[in-house]
């Protein structure tokens, strides 16, 4: 989408001044990040690195009881690949990884499915000043109080996937949800969102052509349903250059929103209260300069739950790609084969595996 750079980007549903006083919290409470960050401000990506990552993405679970279109999972046995991640595995990496200002609570399977650890994942992190996104299908929050435990844990921001404004749409897309239920669930969170008077959420929508006719009813929807903010993405990956899923979900992208209908879509959700934004992985990375680089092997990474290191959430599978084992993680990030991984983006070469998100032409 070339207009893309011309649109606003998604920024924290708590606003941009709240996510700064948080990371100035964290520095400020442990001298050992402020000056992991300070090292890393002063990087310029290079390839031997000397600090601790400054985010994670933490898969606490690998299963879903989704079966979604576009998403791996769905061919995955069962809809799971490992065991869930223990709450002591997670605390060990928090403190090992004592570098960190952000975290993703979330990877290839649906969060509130590891309940009640979840919530306390996210309750350790947040102690500790550490923005902390999530990501749910809001299919489980009515469960023991689900949509309650979720915002009292206090995260940063809970992301909440909606890819239709009708049953019909949204169940296709989908496959293995109730509509109604997860707009109930939706409704109710977002509604003791309100009650303690917090902004957490964020609805996010990933723009395909079974539903990019209904764009301006997910402006309506994501309203009714008491967002503030969402989302349109227009990012739909191949997990790592598989073929087959390369073809499948190139027949369903859509990267051609023109900024008219943007624009409209914008002006709608601002006569609404709700704040859109777009999101699109198309601008692709380049080579040529250290400034185009992706800066995934620079500063992130993803552990999945069963503790195998990736290189990013677009892989998002050790059996497609693995770095090493985060027992302990540092020995994965100062390893050779990441500092191999680093350099091969440096040298204009990136791996297979990220070349889809590379323009090297």
């Amino acid at each position: 989408m070339s207009s893309l750079p011309k649109l606003p980007l998604p920024t924290p549903s708590m606003g941009v001044a709240a996510y700064d006083e948080e990371r100035r919290l964290r520095l400020a409470g442990d001298s050992r990040c402020r000056e992991n960050f300070e090292l890393y401000k002063r990087s310029q990506r290079d390839p031997d690195i000397r600090y601790l990552p400054i985010k994670l993405d933490i898969e606490n679970v690998s299963r879903c009881n989704f079966r979604c279109t576009m998403c791996q999972v769905s061919e995955w046995p069962k809809g799971k690949r490992a065991e869930d991640m223990s709450l002591a595995d997670f605390k060990a990496l928090i403190d090992e990884q004592y570098g960190l200002v952000e975290i993703k609570l979330q990877g290839m399977g649906e969060p509130t499915l590891g309940a009640p650890a979840v919530f306390d994942m996210i309750r350790y992190a947040r102690e500790r000043h550490i923005w902390v996104r999530t990501v749910t299908n809001a299919s489980l929050l009515h469960l023991k109080d689900n949509y309650r435990h979720m915002v009292d844990c206090d995260p940063n921001e809970i992301q909440i996937s909606i890819d239709g404004a009708t049953k019909e749409v949204f169940e296709s897309i989908r496959k293995g949800s109730v509509f109604e239920m997860v707009v109930e669930n939706t409704a109710r969170l977002n509604a003791y969102c309100r009650e303690q008077n917090v902004t957490r959420t964020k609805m996010w929508t990933v723009v395909q052509h079974n539903n990019a006719h209904q764009l301006p009813d997910l402006v309506e929807l994501a309203a009714r349903l008491g967002f503030t903010s969402m989302v349109f993405s227009l990012d739909i990956g191949d997990w790592g250059n598989n073929v087959d899923w390369h073809d499948r979900n190139k027949q369903i992208s859509v990267d051609d929103v023109s900024m008219a209908s943007a624009e409209k879509l914008i002006a709608r959700g601002h006569e609404l209260g709700v704040t859109v934004a777009f999101w699109n992985i198309a601008a692709k990375y380049g080579a040529k300069a250290k400034s185009e680089l992706c800066p995934w092997p620079f500063e992130r990474a993803y552990v999945a739950s069963d503790l195998r290191v990736v290189p990013c959430c677009m892989i998002a599978n050790p059996d497609t790609y693995e770095l090493g084992m985060a027992k302990p993680f540092k020995d994965v990030w100062f390893g050779q084969t990441m500092q191999d991984f680093r350099h091969a983006h440096i040298e204009g070469r990136p791996p297979k595996v990220c070349e889809g998100c590379y323009d090297l032409e």
